[in-house]
């Protein structure tokens, strides 16, 4: 396996791979509106674009026998004076679960914020996703509860999660 940073170049790589791992990943918890507009508003080419090149995150794929089957992005939140790096977002193709890529790609990024002297990863995840379980066996905290309105009447029911790097 391979992990390589991406550009604006992958945005219709990291695309496809949302489109197949978001309808498996969310069908239980969100309706399939919610799950439309999400799609739409997050991973569309502009806002993929603003997310790389405003927003400036780093985003990552995972390819395993030369193809990419995983993506993630994280940055660092420079409003917090701890410096902690916010993962964004991280998914696996379905059919690829279980085989150490979404450890892999975890391990790269805390690699990259070790290089930089920081101390903390932290993310976001709905309170019904069954990916809490992985982040826990990986060390992660349940450290808050957010609801986050996101537009269209819709919400992120979510907890943030943190690990010490």
């Amino acid at each position: 396996m391979e992990i390589t940073k991406a550009g604006i170049e992958s945005i219709p790589i990291i695309q496809h791979i949302a489109n197949i791992t978001w309808s498996k990943a969310y069908k239980e918890i969100i309706t399939n509106e919610q799950l439309e507009y999400m799609l739409k508003k997050m991973y569309s080419a502009d806002s993929l674009k603003n997310q790389i090149q405003v927003l400036e995150h780093q985003f990552i794929l995972a390819n395993f026998e030369n193809k990419p089957v995983g993506f993630a992005s994280f940055n660092i939140k420079q409003s917090i004076p701890e410096k902690i790096v916010k993962l964004h977002k991280i998914y696996v193709d379905p059919s690829r679960h279980g085989i150490g890529i979404g450890k892999s790609m975890l391990q790269y990024i805390m690699n990259e914020i070790s290089l930089k002297g920081l101390t903390y990863l932290e993310l976001n995840v709905n309170r019904q996703n069954t990916a809490i379980g992985f982040y826990k066996k990986l060390g992660f905290k349940i450290i808050a509860e957010e609801d986050i309105p996101i537009g269209n009447g819709f919400f992120m029911n979510d907890y943030v999660m943190q690990i010490s790097c």
